[in-house]
């Protein structure tokens, strides 16, 4: 890592949440993190009703544009600490599942962020698909058999019942149509196949957020949006049902960056290609309000040390599609013991001690 971008230092923390809404807290990662509270900005991705009409929040011609910029950097390398992560824990899920894919296929698959972890006992043969031809061109070598497909993660060019897994790694949150993303990622899967997917949240960059909203609206009187709108968690679940999967599980990860302030946090997401691309964007930030943005951010969530943090926010999700051998719920009224008669059992037992 360049000396002129300064120290990054990654902490994350775990929220487990699966989808029949029992919660488990866990510590998969060896990183501490203290969640720091903070107001949530007005701007989500609401997508409960957006099976009626495909919205269109992003630009993805400009998207593609600067994934092919950061792409061409000659140090493109140094900003994929945040990609390389979560791409190693879609991997991780990968491993948890005890059965090899003949062929899988990773959408958005940038520098083969999850390939990289993975090995040929898991995953045989691995179709790389991306929007950004130079991004393409980055693929790492890897001991699983890959091709390269240049596509669009909202157009699939597969056939139905093709793959046995489908991967995507931070690329579903700049999608337009997710729910039709998520049904041709349904299609295309084999029966009993399933797909692992991360994407990231609403809480994300909410530090940033904050910053310049307060800055703007002192320096201008007002302030726009200067980051993505992002999907909320209880949407990912319910879109992911009505594509189709079941057996749904959804996690939640956050990751907490230090930077030595806020230039480094855009500079970073510029690099990663993950500058805001939706279409009601500000094209320019003022001068005076970066640097007052600047200092709210060190007054509001800088540490001792002058650092400052960056919140990233991750959904994982899982979902199976439909097959006759999987485990499926008892139907409504078919129980032969009731709570009623659960009570009086404890309540006896409960009178049976000495």
């Amino acid at each position: 890592m360049s000396s002129r971008l300064g120290q990054r230092v990654l902490q994350t923390a775990w929220i487990r949440t699966f989808w029949d809404c029992r919660l488990q807290a866990g510590a998969r990662s060896s990183w501490d993190c203290r969640l720091q509270a903070g107001f949530r900005s007005g701007l989500s991705r609401s997508l409960s009703g957006s099976a009626r009409g495909t919205m269109n929040v992003f630009n993805r011609e400009m998207k593609r544009r600067q994934r092919n910029w950061s792409a061409s950097l000659l140090d493109h390398h140094v900003y994929d600490y945040l990609k390389d992560e979560v791409g190693s824990q879609v991997a991780d899920r990968v491993f948890d599942i005890t059965r090899t894919f003949p062929l899988a296929l990773d959408i958005g698959a940038g520098k083969s962020h999850i390939a990289k972890h993975l090995n040929k006992d898991v995953v045989q043969r691995l179709v790389l698909t991306e929007s950004s031809q130079e991004t393409l061109k980055l693929n790492r070598p890897s001991e699983i058999q890959t091709q390269r497909v240049l596509a669009d993660e909202e157009f699939l060019p597969f056939k139905e019942n093709t793959f046995d897994l489908v991967l995507s790694s931070l690329s579903l949150h700049w999608i337009n149509d997710l729910p039709g993303a998520l049904k041709q990622i349904q299609q295309v899967l084999k029966p009993d196949g399933v797909f692992i997917g991360a994407m990231l949240g609403g809480d994300t960059l909410y530090e940033l957020r904050c910053s310049l909203q307060l800055a703007e609206m002192e320096r201008e009187g007002g302030f726009s949006p200067h980051v993505s709108p992002f999907t909320a968690i209880t949407d990912v679940g319910n879109l992911m049902g009505q594509a189709g999967f079941n057996m749904l599980t959804v996690d939640t990860h956050t990751v907490q960056v230090h930077y030595p302030g806020i230039m480094e946090v855009l500079m970073d997401l510029q690099g990663m290609g993950e500058s805001n691309c939706a279409w009601n964007r500000k094209s320019l930030l003022h001068r005076d309000s970066i640097l007052a943005a600047a200092a709210v951010y060190k007054e509001m969530f800088g540490s001792d040390d002058g650092a400052v943090p960056a919140r990233f926010q991750i959904f994982f999700m899982i979902g199976w599609k439909p097959h006759e051998s999987q485990a499926k719920p008892s139907k409504r009224g078919s129980a032969t013991v009731s709570f009623e008669d659960l009570s009086r059992i404890n309540q006896q037992s409960g009178s049976d001690r000495p």
